[in-house]
This record gives C-alpha cells, structure tokens and sequence, in this order.
C-alpha cells in the first residue's frame, strides 16, 4: 500500500503536471462561414464555395496541445462537412468530418461545431470540405507549431514561414463537372489551370497581376509548407536555382535530405527548408502534372509563384533584367524521379519508431479503376460504351444516407453497413498485367473491416490494370501509420518482406501507391471509432475506391468512442 503522504505527493505532481500542461496549451476559437463569393480567376468572374469569403480558405495556427473550437456555420445552398485532415481526433471522433462516415453533412442554414485538440502532432496539416467535390474550393493550411520551449528538430531554425498551396482551378461550376461525369460514366473534364495559393500564376491569362509572391531577405532560412490540395491531380513542385532540404511530410518530422524536385499527391503536405543564397532577383516556383495514367487525358499546364529577394530595388522589379528565372520541372510521367524521392524519406529516430511488428491483422489490398457493363446511351459513355467505377478488393464502396457509419455504429442501428469487407481480393491474379474480366466490374457495398482495440495492422496495397495502372493516394483518418515498403510489380511476400525497413520507416497519414506498383503500411488500432481509408484523388473516391475500419472501444476509460455532441447535424 502507497503510504498516505506519498500519495498526496503524487496527487499534488499530478496536480501541478497538468496545471502546467494547462498553462502552455491554448483554445482557439474560430467561425468559419461557408458561403458563395464572387471571385476572378482566368479572366472571368464566377461565384465559388468558400469560407469567410476566402480562397483559399482562413490558415489555422496552433501548438501542439492547444485545442480548437470551430463553428462552421452553412450559408450555401449545398451541404457541407469540414475534415481536418491527419488530426488524429482521439476522443474526439464526431468531428473527423466525412460526410456519412463520422457525421451527417450541415445542412444549408445549419450550423456545427467541430471540438478537438492537437496531441502530440506538429508540423502542416490542412483542413478541406470532405462533401462532393466542394473541396475544389473550399481548404486551408493547418499549422501546427512545436510546444512552447521546444525547438524544431533541424540545425537552421527558419526565418520565414509560408504555407504554399498548391490547387486546381475550373472555369466552370465544379458541381457541375462532377454530376456530367456521373451522369455520364465517362472520366470528369480536367481542370484549366493549377493554382499556388489560389492564384494561377503568370502563365495563364489575365493572371500575372496577381501571381503570388513570397519576399525574402538575403541569407534566409525559409520554411516552405507544401500542401497538395489539388482535387484529382499529383504535382510536382520546385524552386528555380534553389535546392530543398525536406524536413517533414505529413505532421512527422524525417531524416533531412536535399532534392531539386518534390512530388505531392493530392492530400499530402511536405516541409523543406530553402536558403536565400542566390544572388537577389526573383525566381519563380512552379508546378504541374505527375500523371501516370496511360491515356487518361490531363492537365498540362503550370502554375508558378515568385520567390523575390527584397534588396532588389524597388524601381527594377518590373524591368526585364529582373524577369523571373524559370526552373526546369520533370517530364509528366517521370516516376523514376518521384520513385528517387519518396525512397529517401526516413523517420528521424528509430528509438522514438513504435513500429508493429507482431502483426495481428493482414490486409492485401486490390486499388484501382473498373467498368461498369452497361447499354450504350448517354449514361455510358465510358471506355468501349462502360461506366467508370473504382475499388478496393473489388468491392466499390457506397456511403449510407439515412445514418452516418459512426452513428450507425454507436446507436446499433441496423442495415446501414456490414463488416465483412474481404481482407484479401476474391482471387489472385496477375494485378498489374492481365487482369480478369470478372474482375473488371465491382460489386458495390458499404462494407467495413472490423479491428479489435490495440490491433497490430498491416495493409499492403497493391495497384491493378484494369483501365491502366496509376498512382494511388491512399489516405488513412484516425491514424498515422508508417510506410515500411514500396516497389513496383506484383508484391511478393516471401521477397519483398523480407526487405521491409522496420529500423527507420517515414510516417505518413497519406500514401502514394506507385504506379503498377506496391505500398506496405504498419499502424496500431488505437483509436476506437469508423475511420475511412480512401484514394484522394476525388474522381476516384465518386467511384468507390474506398472503405472503412471499424476500431473497437478497449477497455480504459479513455478507450470509448464518447457520446456524440448535443449539435451533430442529422441526415
């Protein structure tokens, strides 16, 4: 028995622990009105979905163990969720944000109020709509500092600190777009320009009066967050006359390496270090396309932003000896360049690594693109007179209606889904060649995996042939997991595994698989709750390609999906 004086030691520790805790976190209060705003891109004005009037949408900064309170309040005439996108939202799993997965979407002229707190994450994240396609439009950077007193993990503390953005833009109504393409099963128009913080850059018309530009003093260290927020597209991203020191990806720190190029995939974030070591001018930044898909049309187009030193004089910086330097970028479909890139990524620490490896539950995951059979009409205009349709483990996956996954769950409400989603496909195949026509049409279900609490989870995704082999972003909500091996080809488990990194594995909240490749990822179940897991090329999610774990609640006290709040929007 602990003697009655040493308890009261421990009382007041605890005590004075968490006072502590206390006084360096924060609230953030934050109202965020989703609302239509005329806004000019291309030479044309046209009313888009933001929030507080904005695009991209409001920046959120916080620390690491802060807590944010967010009323996102609806005054469009769609529905609308809001996800934070990598927030783990332990204990707090209401506001994870997929509509019908965690909540029902806010309705028009309805209101809800997303609670939760950053714990143990720092570095960029993001916030998006997660209804439709909305998400076009509708996003913004979510910067997480260090704690206070903490310092960053890399020798050169930054200077400056700027989100990049990196986005897609259509002329035309994105809702629109969207409904023609399920309308008609063919593939969506693509997009008309990329966009870095919302604006296309000085390649586009009517555009290089506002281009984006990002000032800096000589000898800066600068702190680039990258966000791919593009709908349906990869991006590669580079500075002119600038090498990048990549720090950190997705709210996890890694080994430092320096690279000319980066790849991010529709969700990803990245973090680099550059240096303003240049002589003073103005360089541009740029992006456009990785696009993997034989045959699939895209857009071809670049986005630049401006890199500007300031002593350039005030009077020059519209004169043509100071013309932007532009940078050399990758060809469309150079993957041994990105496969060079992502290979590099190693966590900071092996001793800070709590990688599974007594592996409890092993998933091999089938992603990629099907067809639905269908007669020829104006709704199947698809290739060779099919209808697109996407999936995992050949099973298209389709969202309820009538009751989110996480309330069907929570209230035992029968009939919205079913837990029998395969861990394996139906049969095996030659994935990335030849692939069965029995297999090219899925069957559809809501389908979900169920973990026990604590469960050691391996998944290893596998990209199929069908339409044409691609790179698939795969996005894990409730979860960060590591990444313990890629490659290309049909995986093999008796030679690939064998060469998994289980010392140093990147972690990662969204993964690239690669194109007519492989992608193994480790996580515990530790977060009881409905966690979707998607491809994050929206197009692709439409389709299908996606499902959903089912964590169990474990035993503690803290272990328990909570009551849902008073205001969760109804279906």
């Amino acid at each position: 028995m602990i003697p009655q004086s040493t308890t009261a030691i421990l009382s007041l520790s605890v005590t004075f622990i968490f006072a502590a805790w206390l006084a360096d976190s924060e609230t953030h209060y934050h109202e965020f009105v989703v609302q239509s705003t005329p806004i000019k891109r291309l030479c044309t004005s046209r009313s888009i979905l933001t929030v507080n009037g904005q695009f991209p949408g409001p920046t959120i900064e916080v620390r690491d163990g802060d807590s944010l309170v967010i009323k996102v309040i609806n005054r469009a005439l769609y529905n609308v969720t809001i996800h934070w996108h990598g927030i783990r939202q332990r204990g707090t799993q209401w506001a994870d944000g997929p509509e019908y997965v965690t909540q029902c979407p806010i309705q028009p002229g309805a209101a809800y109020t997303y609670r939760f707190s950053i714990q143990n994450q720092d570095g960029t994240l993001w916030w998006h709509a997660h209804s439709r396609w909305i998400r076009a439009t509708i996003y913004g950077a979510l910067v997480i500092y260090p704690k206070l007193g903490v310092p960053y993990p890399f020798q050169n503390h930054p200077d400056k600190d700027f989100p990049v953005i990196l986005g897609e833009w259509w002329d035309t109504d994105i809702l629109g777009i969207m409904r023609q393409a399920l309308f008609s099963g063919a593939a969506p128009n693509v997009s008309d320009a990329y966009t870095i913080n919302g604006q296309p850059g000085d390649f586009y018309r009517c555009s290089s009066l506002d281009t984006a530009t990002f000032y800096v003093d000589a000898g800066d260290t600068v702190l680039l967050r990258i966000i791919n927020a593009a709908l349906n597209q990869q991006l590669f991203f580079t500075v002119a006359n600038h090498m990048l020191t990549v720090v950190g990806a997705d709210a996890a720190y890694n080994k430092p390496f320096t690279t000319r190029v980066i790849m991010v995939g529709p969700g990803q974030t990245t973090n680099v270090l550059l240096t303003a070591d240049q002589p003073p001018a103005r360089y541009y930044m740029a992006t456009r396309a990785y696009a993997t898909a034989q045959g699939a049309p895209f857009d071809n187009t670049t986005a630049t932003a401006i890199l500007e030193y300031n002593s350039i004089p005030c009077h020059s910086r519209k004169g043509s000896s100071y013309t932007p330097i532009l940078p050399r970028l990758p060809p469309y479909n150079d993957t041994a360049t990105v496969a060079s890139f992502t290979s590099q990524f190693r966590s900071l620490s092996s001793s800070d690594a709590q990688i599974p490896t007594d592996i409890d539950e092993n998933l091999f995951i089938t992603v990629g693109l099907g067809f639905y059979n269908c007669i020829p009409s104006p709704t199947c205009q698809g290739p060779n007179a099919t209808r697109f349709a996407s999936s995992m483990n050949n099973v298209s996956f389709v969202l309820p209606r009538r009751a989110s996954l996480l309330q069907a769950y929570y209230q035992s409400i029968p009939g919205v889904y079913t837990t029998d989603f395969p861990p394996v496909p139906p049969i095996q195949f030659d994935y990335t060649g030849n692939v069965p026509r029995a297999l090219w049409q899925p069957v559809r279900g809501t389908k979900l995996y169920k973990l026990k609490y604590g469960s050691k989870v391996q998944v290893v995704f596998q990209d199929t042939g069908i339409f044409s082999t691609e790179d698939h972003p795969i996005h894990l909500h409730g979860h960060q997991f590591y990444v313990v091996g890629q490659g290309f080809g049909n995986f093999n488990p008796s030679r690939d595994s064998t060469n998994f990194n289980l010392n140093d594995p990147p972690e990662r909240n969204t993964i690239g698989v690669p194109v007519g490749g492989w992608a193994a990822i480790r996580f515990v179940a530790d977060n009881p709750g409905v966690w979707l897991m998607h491809c994050h090329i929206d197009a692709h999610l439409t389709w299908g390609l996606a499902m959903a774990f089912l964590v169990d609640n474990g035993p503690g006290l803290l272990q328990s999906v909570d009551r849902p709040p008073l205001d969760l929007p109804q279906c």
